[in-house]
């Protein structure tokens, strides 16, 4: 079963995947997207810290798996009778753009469509439950550089790539959940 669970920065969306899972009875193994290396290849000392903290917060057994970039192959590389938290796409996406050329410097327009996709596919694939957390970011004003707009219309996209595979959605706003339903247009035409 694959879980999307949406949500503003601080809406409650970790709280929530990491509820799911706990109540799954099932071993766990969490995703993390971040990476505790600064652009330059040396260690981001707040990123190392912000982890570390992550992992001493979740429960005794659960397992980490840190995939920066790599989160198709780590999704498939996880046992089936475990349940995955994936946190976060946000994250993701921005190191695979990253990866593919960005830098403080200058920006990157490259499609990272290739790599949404098999995320989406392997996150679907899975035989045990898993919950992919991403923000929902296109909510505000049309940023104002190529590179923000670029990573905003990419992340809409890959936000709809995996709802459309997702068993549930789920939004969470201020710690309360909304679960979202297929758009069928018979229902509103």
């Amino acid at each position: 079963m694959l879980i999307q669970v949406l949500g503003g920065a601080r809406s409650g969306k970790s709280s929530v995947a990491e509820a799911l899972a706990a109540a799954s009875d099932a071993p766990v193994t969490v995703i993390a997207t971040s990476d505790r290396l600064a652009p330059d290849g040396s260690v981001d000392a707040e990123m190392a810290a912000r982890i570390a903290r992550h992992v001493a917060e979740r429960p005794a057994g659960w397992f980490t798996v840190e995939a920066p970039i790599e989160l198709a192959d780590a999704l498939a590389g996880v046992p089936e009778e475990h349940t995955v938290i994936v946190d976060c796409l946000t994250v993701w996406l921005g190191n695979v753009l990253f990866a593919a050329g960005g830098s403080d410097e200058g920006p990157t327009l490259a499609d990272p469509s290739g790599n949404v996709a098999a995320v989406a596919a392997a996150a679907a694939a899975r035989g045990g439950r898993t919950i992919v957390v991403s923000n929902e970011v296109g909510g505000g004003i049309v940023p104002m550089d190529p590179l923000s707009r670029h990573y905003r219309d990419h992340h809409g996209w890959m936000n709809q790539a995996v709802a459309r595979l997702a068993d549930r959605v789920l939004l969470c706003v201020a710690g309360r959940v909304v679960e979202l339903e297929p758009f069928d247009p018979n229902r509103f035409g």
